[in-house]
């Protein structure tokens, strides 16, 4: 799988929050994730939940002709935490 973003949105990712988009790829490896659709206009976008270094962390991403493309990636807020353990506790 492919990923792509803007390089300055990671950089500030990575600055702010501590999170780098690099490491997003890591949980589309088959490891359980909770997902869900978040459409912005005529745009397709999906936020994936799963632990990375165990701490939960979205991915926001977008598929852009076969290449997953990371929008924003954060830690998981408390309601995205409590349905990824509803599915796999």
């Amino acid at each position: 799988m492919e990923f792509e973003w803007f390089e300055e949105k990671r950089l500030w990712t990575l600055n702010v929050r501590d999170i780098d988009f690099r490491d997003a790829r890591l949980l589309f490896d088959g490891r359980p994730l909770f997902m869900y659709a978040s459409p912005r206009g005529d745009e397709e976008r999906f936020v994936s939940v799963g632990l990375l270094e165990q701490e939960f962390i979205a991915v926001i991403w977008m598929d852009r002709n076969g290449v997953r493309r990371i929008i924003s990636m954060r830690r998981a807020r408390d309601g995205e935490k409590r349905s990824y353990c509803a599915l796999y506790g």
